[in-house]
């Protein structure tokens, strides 16, 4: 099985896809000229809360309808680690690569003379990951889990 048809790695696979859609995001708005508005960032929120429905829809899908809610919740947090790093990841070698985005990103910012490709890197990877698990414990809500059964062990 590959990754992307396994179903022990759906975090892995729409990891994946989530810093994909960020990566395309981000090289068309730097493209169009729009990377320094800053605010366009709240448009990553649809690409990851997209990316994490669908895995834990995909989740359901290929565990016979079943889906716990603490396996939901693992399974959405990994998905959001995944993308976060990668994205992370990205945007470092593109800091690196292009010293006069991140002279922009200094000039602009409150904090930006105490920013480099290190630390904003790892600032977007943690905004990331604290996003991942903000967002996957609302969907998580409105998603159908299995109900708690019943306790073991105990006599009427």
């Amino acid at each position: 099985m590959s990754l992307f048809t396994n179903p022990n790695r759906i975090p892995e696979n729409y990891g994946l896809k989530i810093a994909g859609g960020l990566i395309a995001f981000f090289l068309i708005m730097k493209v169009a000229g729009l990377a320094h508005i800053y605010e366009l960032r709240f448009l990553n929120v649809i690409i990851q809360v997209g990316g994490i429905y669908f895995a834990l829809k995909k989740f359901r899908e290929t565990h016979d309808q079943h889906m716990n809610y603490f396996r939901a919740l693992v399974t959405g947090v990994a998905t959001g680690a995944v993308s976060s790093v990668i994205f992370a990841l990205f945007l470092f070698i593109y800091l690196s690569v292009d010293p006069g985005f991140m002279q922009d990103i200094i000039t602009n910012e409150p904090m930006g003379r105490y920013l480099n490709p290190y630390i904003t890197s790892f600032m977007v990877a943690l905004e990331g990951l604290f996003s991942g698990l903000l967002f996957t414990f609302i969907i998580i809500n409105y998603v159908n889990t299995d109900d708690v059964n019943e306790p073991q062990g105990e006599s009427n």
